[in-house]
């Protein structure tokens, strides 16, 4: 299975972006779409689309935390990090920081970020690929814009 993973759009994303996440089984977007029409491309490309509220959105469809299981791996969405990983989450994906990120905490819960769509504090405008396998994270790959 493999995910794409963006965050922090602020109505914005590159132009060919869409085109870069098509293929992907589902897109997971970790919050501040802040207008849901900009989601319409991402939408069009056919996989799900699963969105987490960050704190520069209104709409109260989208859940502001999510725990998803694929492939066997339980995932913890949400937009701004917690102090601590919830119980059951093996691996917690978030944004907010507008900065990729790769860690492994003490009770062994990845936390992942694709940095962000726009405004980066690293220097770079990125998203990631999360591809798993039964019972694994097999890849997490950031790629720049």
């Amino acid at each position: 299975m493999r995910i794409a993973v963006v965050s922090d759009t602020h109505d914005r994303y590159p132009e060919d972006l869409p085109g870069r996440l098509r293929g992907a089984d589902e897109i997971w977007h970790l919050g501040d779409v802040c207008e849901p029409e900009v989601l319409a491309e991402f939408e069009s490309l056919g996989a799900p689309l699963i969105v987490v509220r960050g704190n520069n959105d209104s709409n109260p469809q989208w859940p502001v935390e999510l725990t998803l299981t694929r492939e066997g791996l339980t995932f913890h969405l949400v937009h701004i990090p917690p102090r601590h990983a919830p119980a059951d989450a093996r691996v917690l994906l978030h944004g907010h920081t507008h900065v990729p990120r790769d860690d492994l905490d003490v009770r062994g819960v990845r936390w992942l970020n694709p940095g962000c769509i726009s405004f980066p504090r690293a220097g770079i405008r990125s998203f990631a690929w999360l591809t798993l396998a039964p019972g694994r994270l097999q890849r997490w790959e950031t790629v720049a814009l």
